[in-house]
């Protein structure tokens, strides 16, 4: 007997071990899977930003605004401008063609001191709202013939030897009537233009948006299933599988963040010819990059969002009072996802990431919602069976009670009469609790012990 005893141990110690073993292997495992989601999720990131930066065009439109609105860009252009004009047009032929003969000598200075104000001129022009709509129509069309390009052409555009330029041409002859200069249709096509791509690259801008095309899809949904098989994975220890998963977004979001800046610094440094036109390319990589900035911001707040839901779901102290405190909450599906459409109507009106104001990934942020809801409820449910909103009023008229009478928690000196109420009440709430009291026994107790 003593040796089929030592055998039927040896087989459970055995057995014990490999299942040990096979829980370590799934942790790696899982590990694993959650680095990879986190690497795979931080590129998801920068292909999303780069797609709806370059291959948007209300996007690139309305960044091309702000960036005409910044007083850095503002500076740089106006110079810019002013350049292109004293370059390709005879500013003085036009003024001495313009003066009668008399004055005709004072063309040369006129013109020598109108190029010292025309950059002023040029600045305030640009602040104009026709100016400014100017400038958003050139940057519409640019874009516009950049996607007709890179996308194969059409029917009167042919993609061979195809360049795409932003075309200045209408602000600069505005520019030329604030400083009495008539140059319509004087400056050569080439002269106010800003080559956004050229023929050569062609082929290359295909390739790179085709790619970003399909990264920006199949990376995130990638990313999103490595995180749910994490999840899935984890059995008895998925809700520190989440809270990985809250850890690994804030992480994403943080890296976003720092390699911005980095990369920002770097780019300035290197195409910054000289100081003066550095704070002109800091504010264009500041504002081009905002999106990415929301967007790495936004990724920590539900890396965030989804860590501290799983903290609220563990064995701390203060989470098991909170869940005791929802469970009257979360036990009517009805009141829970009344609240809860309630909170998601608010962020829609609020908007406060571009998650909210996109269908896919609104989707996604509302069934992680929801999944959270649910395991949320069927814990609470289970943890505390008895909980209502009478027994949580008893529990914080107990409570209220035991605050507003200090004596009556001391312990110090003869117990009164309050005091024992108070803790005969604390007692019942404890035996309901641990079932040693149906809701019935409970009530009847209650009435007979106040009064």
């Amino acid at each position: 007997m003593g040796g089929m005893y030592a055998w039927w141990r040896q087989i459970h110690l055995a057995e014990s071990l490999q299942a040990v073993e096979k829980q370590r292997a799934h942790r790696k495992l899982v590990v694993a899977i959650l680095i990879l989601a986190t690497v795979l999720g931080l590129v998801s990131v920068f292909s999303i930003w780069v797609k709806r930066q370059a291959l948007e065009t209300d996007t690139w439109t309305s960044t091309s605004t702000k960036l005409l609105e910044n007083k850095d860009v503002n500076a740089a252009l106006s110079a810019y401008m002013v350049e292109a004009l004293y370059e390709n047009v005879d500013v003085q032929g036009e003024l001495m063609g313009a003066l009668p003969p008399a004055a005709k000598p004072l063309a040369g200075p006129a013109a020598a001191g109108l190029r010292q104000l025309a950059g002023q001129v040029a600045s305030e022009a640009l602040t104009r709202p026709k100016v400014q709509a100017l400038w958003s129509e050139a940057n519409r069309k640019a874009h516009g013939l950049f996607l007709e390009l890179v996308e194969g052409g059409g029917d009167t555009l042919s993609t061979e030897g195809g360049d795409v330029a932003l075309d200045l041409g209408s602000i600069a002859d505005r520019l030329g009537e604030q400083l009495g200069v008539d140059i319509a249709g004087k400056l050569p096509p080439d002269a106010a233009r800003i080559q956004l791509i050229e023929s050569e690259q062609l082929s290359t801008a295909q390739d790179v948006v085709k790619a970003l095309k399909g990264l920006s899809l199949i990376l995130p949904l990638i990313t999103l299933a490595l995180y749910a098989l994490a999840v899935f994975l984890a059995r008895g220890w998925r809700r520190e599988a989440i809270r990985a998963w809250g850890i690994s977004w804030m992480l994403i979001g943080v890296l976003v963040l720092v390699i911005r800046s980095v990369a920002g610094e770097a780019l300035v440094g290197s195409l910054a010819r000289s100081e003066s036109v550095e704070p002109a390319i800091s504010a264009v990589w500041d504002i081009a990059t905002s999106l990415l900035r929301n967007g790495g911001i936004a990724i920590f707040v539900y890396g965030l969002a989804i860590f501290l839901g799983a903290v609220l779901a563990g064995p701390l102290g203060f989470a098991k009072r909170a869940r005791r405190s929802l469970a009257p909450l979360l036990r009517d599906r009805a009141i829970a996802y009344s609240v809860a459409a309630l909170a998601v109507l608010l962020l829609l009106w609020w908007g406060p990431t571009e998650g909210f104001r996109r269908p896919l990934p609104l989707l996604v942020l509302l069934v992680l919602f929801v999944a959270g809801i649910e395991a949320l409820r069927g814990q609470t449910r289970r943890e505390f069976p008895q909980e209502t909103w009478d027994t949580m009023r008893d529990r914080w008229t107990a409570r209220l009670s035991r605050r507003s009478n200090p004596a009556a928690s001391s312990g110090a000196g003869e117990s009164s009469p309050e005091s024992t109420r108070v803790d005969e009440l604390e007692r019942l709430l404890a035996l309901r609790d641990a079932g040693a009291l149906d809701a019935e026994e409970f009530a009847h107790e209650k009435q007979r012990l106040l009064g």
